[in-house]
């Protein structure tokens, strides 16, 4: 990805409230803020132009963030036919994407939605709310101007606070049958339980535990039941499955914190800063002083 210089506008001031985001040299804008600024929010001139839009919000049933993706060519006449719709109660932010040189057509925007969808799903970071995916064809060189488009959204969209359409980025996978060199394998840590070995390394928003990573079959009776329920759910997802006497993980995941992951490996509660060690043996407390 890019360097990039954005501008963000706050315009009531506060940084969660109604702002727009630019990226130089782009000509796309994003305008977002939450539902309860809603009224404000379409008053802005851009929304009556085509562009895609995404309602995000968290599932009262599970307390999972869950994700709308949309497009229309009036994008605040849509938002208002939303805003009617008692099914979309776990609403609570919006974030929309147009063009400023007035250059999305129909055809732009819908295959802009279907990617989003498809890396959204791909993710498993959280629960996509549309039925399916639309997308549309484009001639080759509409497609790499919009794919260029897209790339610069999820460039905007974490400054924005969404985090869903990613996974976290992956500096060595590991294999117990394996030892893969890596240029940042001094960043790598182990977490290792009953001949079970777990790798991973701190990332922008947590701990990323890597794909091929082992964790206990079955936790103690301590292990709270907050995180239980976070590996069910992993489990049903299928980033967890059952390999022999283990599970494994089927692709890399980022907890909150070093002790959400190794908690989560060995099935108990655990100081994840003396639980993650270098592979020389150096706790991840002292290697991070």
């Amino acid at each position: 990805m890019q360097a990039a210089t954005i501008k963000l506008f706050l315009v009531k001031g506060s940084p969660t409230g109604l702002r727009t985001a630019e990226i130089s040299n782009w000509t796309g804008k994003a305008i977002a803020g939450p539902r309860n600024d809603l009224n404000d929010y379409l008053q802005r001139s851009e929304l009556s132009s085509p562009g895609v839009y995404l309602l995000t919000g968290v599932d009262a049933d599970n307390n999972e963030p869950v994700i709308y993706i949309g497009e229309a060519e009036n994008v605040s006449k849509r938002l208002k036919q939303h805003a009617q719709n008692e099914g979309k109660d776990y609403w609570i932010h919006t974030s929309a994407f147009v063009s400023k040189d007035d250059n999305l057509t129909k055809a732009h925007i819908k295959y802009i939605e279907g990617k989003l969808i498809q890396m959204a799903q791909r993710s498993k970071l959280v629960t996509v709310m549309n039925a399916t995916s639309s997308g549309s064809s484009l001639p080759e060189a509409d497609r790499a101007e919009m794919d260029v488009f897209i790339e610069r959204m999820i460039q905007l969209l974490p400054v924005l606070g969404i985090h869903h359409f990613s996974s976290p980025a992956t500096a060595i996978s590991f294999t117990p049958q394996q030892n893969q060199a890596s240029e940042n394998k001094e960043s790598v840590f182990y977490c290792k339980t009953k001949n079970l070995v777990a790798t991973g390394r701190r990332s922008e928003s947590g701990f990323t535990v890597f794909k091929g990573s082992q964790a206990v079959l079955t936790p103690n009776k301590a292990f709270a039941s907050g995180a239980r329920k976070y590996r069910d759910r992993l489990i049903q997802k299928g980033i967890l499955e059952q390999t022999e006497n283990y599970l494994s993980f089927t692709e890399d995941h980022e907890f909150s914190s070093p002790s959400a992951a190794a908690g989560l490996i060995k099935g108990g509660s655990v100081n994840g800063l003396t639980a993650w060690v270098t592979e020389d043996n150096k706790k991840l407390k002292s290697a991070e002083n």
